[in-house]
């Protein structure tokens, strides 16, 4: 890669006793290294994920770019390019709603693009992301060799204290004439008190930012940007990674020829038919399992796909989070079967191999009917009870179920090894982990739920959500009226809330925003925190609004 890489290749990450002669730093390193680390700590120091998230991300990707040669092997990665611009839109959805999902999908982004900065040749997402984290280990090494005294320290002392004599006298003859100077000139005496009197001030604001605290955030931020800088290669995830294919192949082991890789010539503790036998257990298993799973699909189908109409007095939580789980967890179950008994030989098990695949591919289509049976029931929960994150998440979750399964086809009909299942999956995972990232999730819930027509609203999780669901609160203030508002007590019960009480909070929490809003700096602006600001700077607390608010 660069003369930094390459240097530092045969350099062990996890040495710790006698290191060898370290890598000299470049000069852009030695540039990027004390801005970095000054740039982490202005943005960040006492400040929330903003637009300070965005102007780092963009200092990170500038200096790992700029330091890449021309013909790293890197620039053909399309694992590169897809986290780069991963986090690029993580960044940038940061800046504009300041969400916690789109923090996280920025950090794991930038993590996992350095993880392939690393190693070129990563595919697994997992992999890169464990990289990524654990390159900072050796460059936390390499900053502390660069902390130590260096060598050859009593010449030193001795060339500075030669330097220092030959420079002492001028100085003190200096010291001397200014002192002159002061008593026979009062102008020159009045711009010497005002020299001084901004020196004591630069010092006063050195000292009040030179706190424990502050000093221990310059430290963090000085390792995150040696991490950042220092690209040592980690080989543990990409050797690891090494050793899989993407497809199974025919295992031999055990086999007493010397045409195989690794002949066994010891006596056989297996028989000829185990591998039938496994086949009829696997057979067996899945035969019974799909004749359950149509029974419990027939009464989904019937009870939950058409005309449900929960009846009175119906539980409608117990209904949705026990059974929603149970039938998760009833699918992750069957996926892992699959995955165990197609994982060898029984892939290569011919008299019975089309059977065996026809069997596991309904198995898995009736797990993708209960999945559709999940998401029904988690579209009635929401239809009578209105949104909630959780709610959301179960869709993720089943958009990514839908992929496993279709990916466990592929595994079943390709003969894909269980290493591509868990990369395409993990490029999934990512893919829903960004379209999280970009959702303005509070603002769609809180417009959901303030439907006219639902009549029992649980106002006080509205009101706890970011300041930036303030406007669309403010502008369904009338439809208070009415209703029957609920809040949360803290232990897990909920209270009615008055429409009294409901409005007062809210206008206490549009004053707290305002009052907020004039104190902040600039690295926690957010693009939806200024417009909810300029939306509130003509806004009535005392009388209701019926303006609407569009995002």
């Amino acid at each position: 890669m660069n003369t930094l890489t390459t240097s530092a290749a045969s350099w062990p990450a996890a040495s710790s006793d006698a290191l060898p002669t370290p890598f000299p730093l470049t000069s852009l390193q030695k540039l990027l290294l004390p801005v970095g680390a000054i740039l982490f700590d202005v943005l960040f120091w006492q400040e929330r994920a903003a637009v300070n998230m965005l102007l780092y991300t963009a200092f990170v990707v500038g200096a790992v770019l700029a330091s890449l040669p021309r013909h790293a092997a890197v620039w053909r990665s399309g694992y590169f390019w897809l986290t780069l611009l991963g986090t690029v839109l993580s960044a940038v959805m940061v800046a504009v709603y300041g969400s916690g999902a789109a923090l996280l999908s920025c950090v794991a982004s930038l993590a996992t693009w350095l993880g392939y900065v690393n190693q070129a040749h990563l595919k697994l997402v997992g992999y890169a992301l464990l990289t990524g984290i654990s390159s900072l280990v050796p460059a936390v090494q390499r900053l502390t060799q660069l902390l130590r005294l260096p060598q050859n320290l009593g010449g030193r002392m001795s060339r500075t204290w030669y330097y220092g004599r030959l420079l002492g006298v001028p100085l003190l003859a200096l010291l001397v004439f200014h002192v002159l100077f002061v008593i026979a000139n009062p102008r020159y005496e009045a711009l010497t008190d005002r020299a001084l009197e901004a020196l004591a001030n630069v010092l006063d604001l050195l000292f009040a930012w030179l706190s424990v605290p502050r000093l221990l955030f310059f430290g963090l931020g000085l390792l995150l940007t040696a991490g950042v800088i220092f690209i040592i290669p980690v080989h543990y995830f990409a050797d690891h990674e090494s050793r899989f294919g993407e497809f199974v192949h025919r295992s031999r082991d055990g086999v007493a020829s010397f045409a195989v890789r690794r002949p066994d010539f010891r006596a056989k503790s297996f028989k000829s038919l185990d591998l039938r036998k496994e086949y009829l257990m696997a057979l067996s298993l899945i035969g019974l399992v799909n004749v359950l799973l149509l029974v419990v699909n027939a009464i989904d189908v019937r009870w939950i796909w058409f005309g449900f109409v929960p009846a009175k007095g119906f539980d409608l939580t117990q209904f949705v989070h026990e059974g929603t789980y149970v039938l998760i967890l009833s699918i992750l179950v069957a996926m892992g079967i699959v995955l165990w008994f197609f994982r060898r030989n029984l892939n290569f098990y011919q008299p019975g191999l089309r059977v065996l695949r026809w069997g596991a591919t309904v198995w898995v289509l009736q797990n993708a009917v209960l999945a559709i049976s999940v998401g029904l029931r988690n579209y009635y929960y929401i239809q009578y009870t209105g949104l909630a994150y959780k709610r959301i998440g179960v869709y993720g979750f089943l958009l990514l179920t839908f992929f496993g399964l279709a990916t466990v086809l592929l595994k079943v009909w390709q003969r894909r090894s269980a290493y591509a299942l868990f990369r395409l999956n993990g490029l999934a995972a990512y893919a829903v982990l960004l379209l999280l990232a970009c959702g303005n999730w509070e603002i769609w819930i809180a417009r959901y739920n303030l439907q006219p027509r639902f009549r029992e609203v649980d106002y006080g999780f509205l009101l706890a959500m970011p300041d930036r669901v303030l406007p669309e609160l403010a502008a369904h203030e009338a439809e208070l009226a009415g209703r029957n508002l609920l809040q949360d007590n803290g232990s897990g019960t909920w209270m009615p809330l008055s429409e009294q009480s409901a409005r007062e909070q809210l206008y206490a929490r549009i004053r707290n925003f305002r009052a907020l809003e004039t104190q902040r700096r600039w690295p926690s602006y957010t693009w939806a925190d200024y417009q909810a600001g300029r939306y509130f700077e003509s806004y009535p607390l005392t009388t209701a609004s019926h303006a609407t608010v569009r995002y």
